[in-house]
């Protein structure tokens, strides 16, 4: 493993839980930055396979116009609280954003709670498993921190505070909610021209296969209409993955985080973006 990545663990584990901010920080924008973006995207479908918070979603119009702003402003919006920080200004914007957005939206407490609950776990399940090492205690109990607060600060309640319960509230969640519904179902063939323009062009053909493989879960695939996982595109995934974990160990550290506010270098904001373009569009 390369000098730059061992010492950036033994600086994780001599923060306090107090510093959770910092940690989170360093393991979602250094240390585990590409696997985390990965894990955040896989996050936001979950969404769609819950009938009920689909509706929500569809009624609102968004996704299905705009796809593509949907999909780069919700992972925006969560990285900018990462990086600046619940306190920073343009932090408390994008609580203050997330707070009016979901203003009058239909849905119970635990519904907002799993949504928050994707987020947390979904990514460090995905780091755990094919990332160049597996999250440390440390870093799952900063990120439930994370979230526990930014919960807080949006008015939910009864958050998980440990990671266990974190993932015993999404299992839970999901054995009980998740279905395929129509509203799931149009959500889904409204974003996944997303997906497939991230994806290289001879593989595009396959990008329900791929994610449905990705998803590592049968009842997720079966929800949002996707196929069943091949043996051979997951055997092949994660192939892939492999190789790449073991690419990245032993590479430097990055330097510069992964995620830089004001400027995200998506297809969406190719020239970079202000507070105020991310959202809903104004009327």
């Amino acid at each position: 493993m390369h000098t730059s990545r061992v010492e950036s663990i033994a600086r994780q584990k001599t923060l306090s839980r107090g510093q959770y901010e910092d940690i989170y920080r360093q393991f979602v924008l250094f240390d585990l930055a590409e696997d985390m973006d990965l894990g955040f995207f896989l996050a936001y479908y979950r969404n769609f396979s819950v009938p009920s918070l689909a509706k929500a979603l569809e009624a609102t119009g968004e996704i299905r116009s705009r796809p593509q702003k949907r999909s780069y402003d919700t992972a925006i919006v969560i990285y900018e609280i990462i990086a600046g920080g619940l306190d920073s200004e343009r932090g408390a914007a994008m609580v203050a954003l997330l707070r009016n957005v979901h203003k009058g939206v239909p849905g119970s407490n635990a519904d907002f709670v799993y949504v928050l609950m994707t987020m947390l776990v979904v990514p460090i399940r995905w780091v755990d498993r094919h990332a160049w090492r597996q999250s440390l205690d440390v870093e799952k109990q900063a990120a439930v921190d994370f979230f526990a607060e930014l919960g807080t600060r949006m008015g939910l309640q009864d958050i998980p505070n440990d990671f266990a319960g974190a993932e015993e509230f999404l299992d839970s969640y999901e054995q009980e909610y998740v279905a395929p519904s129509p509203a799931g179902l149009s959500l889904m063939s409204s974003t996944l021209g997303v997906l497939r323009g991230r994806l290289p062009a001879p593989v595009r053909p396959a990008t329900e296969l791929i994610l449905s493989a990705m998803l590592e879960d049968e009842r997720q695939s079966s929800a949002l209409g996707l196929p069943q996982p091949k043996p051979f595109v997951a055997k092949v995934l994660a192939g892939l993955l492999k190789f790449k974990a073991a690419v990245s160990s032993r590479r430097p550290l990055r330097t510069t985080p992964r995620f830089r506010p004001g400027l995200s270098g998506s297809s969406q904001y190719p020239s970079g973006y202000a507070l105020e373009d991310l959202g809903p569009v104004k009327p």
